[in-house]
């Protein structure tokens, strides 16, 4: 199958430099470019591409509120993956809270850009490599779970919680199932039903909602 792929930058030089490394990539198709989160959100709900490469500081309508947007509209089911030149902890955390799959800056290796499409496009969600968990850790425990987080855990099993740990751990699939004494293939029914019952898109926001839900806390 072809991933498709919807270009965001104010500089067209940067989109033109992003749809040549695609272009080149067999399987990836790049199906349009926008230069403003505004154009974003139009060209997202028409085209419906599989991956958004998504800039953040853009005019008229920066990249979160984009993503933010685009991530809650029913007519599109596109993940994002916010590139920039900005390697801020604020702008990764918001991101990610918006609904981002992945972060990665714009200076990454071609072969790590490719990486990360196919990555997201798959379900899973990625952060580059210079971004660690201090990100989560230092932004999602800074006020206290509300209520409504409090319930929305309430309804996972213990189990669930374990694997839940699991993954704001780091851990692959693999790496659960060694940790836990269970199957591959019950981590990942384990971690399908908590993004249910959570209502989140891709194991980043299960990893946030770990650390905003108290389940785990930094340092842990």
């Amino acid at each position: 199958m072809t991933v498709t792929v919807l270009l965001v930058d104010d500089h067209a030089l940067v989109r033109a430099g992003f749809r040549m490394i695609l272009s080149a990539e067999d399987g990836l198709c790049v199906v349009g470019e926008a230069e403003d989160g505004a154009e974003a959100i139009q060209l997202a709900r028409s085209l419906r591409p599989d991956v958004v490469l998504m800039d953040i500081q853009m005019p008229r309508l920066d990249g979160v509120e984009a993503t933010r947007r685009i991530v809650a509209d029913p007519a599109t089911e596109s993940s994002v993956v916010i590139l920039t030149t900005f390697e801020r902890d604020d702008y990764v955390f918001e991101a990610l809270r918006a609904g981002a799959s992945g972060f990665l800056l714009k200076n990454a290796p071609p072969e790590e850009l490719l990486h990360a499409v196919r990555v997201v496009a798959d379900g899973n969600a990625i952060l580059s490599p210079s971004v660690t968990r201090r990100v989560i850790e230092q932004y999602a425990a800074t006020a206290p779970a509300s209520q409504s987080v409090k319930d929305e855990l309430a309804r996972l099993t213990d189990r669930e919680r374990d694997v839940l740990c699991a993954l704001a751990a780091g851990q692959s699939n693999a790496e659960a199932a060694a940790t836990l004494y269970v199957g591959e293939g019950t981590i990942k029914t384990h971690v399908s039903h908590i993004l249910t019952k959570l209502g989140l898109r891709d194991r980043m926001q299960a990893v946030v909602f770990a650390y905003e839900s108290g389940l785990i806390t930094p340092g842990r």
